[in-house]
């Protein structure tokens, strides 16, 4: 299952419509929202997400909730981190899509 999270530059956590200050900062063009590929994998006992563009951004819990609002902080943290150490933060580039084969 695949999803996608969006999060902007200033490291707020972004699940749907900019509020007001949010679009007033973008107006300002401070605000840059980055939409990166989440994939969701269900276990067997428990969810788990990754963003392959953020290498080592990984989280795990119980539902798909949990693990859809776990994976916005991590990425929050993650460009957080990249941030302190001057390092660039990712342009989301990965993309999806699925393939039908034959069942064996």
């Amino acid at each position: 299952m695949l999803d996608s999270i969006c999060l902007d530059h200033d490291l707020e956590k972004v699940s749907g419509p900019l509020n007001v200050s949010q679009a007033s900062r973008a107006q300002e063009g401070k605000v840059k929202r980055m939409r990166y590929l989440v994939v969701l994998e269900n276990g067997p006992s428990s969810y788990g997400a990754h963003v392959p563009d953020l290498p080592g951004c990984v989280v795990a819990g119980e539902s798909r909730e949990e693990v859809l609002s776990l994976i916005r902080k991590a990425i929050a943290l993650h460009s957080e981190g990249l941030k302190e150490q001057d390092q660039p933060i990712p342009a989301p580039a990965s993309i999806s899509d699925h393939v039908e084969v034959e069942s064996a």
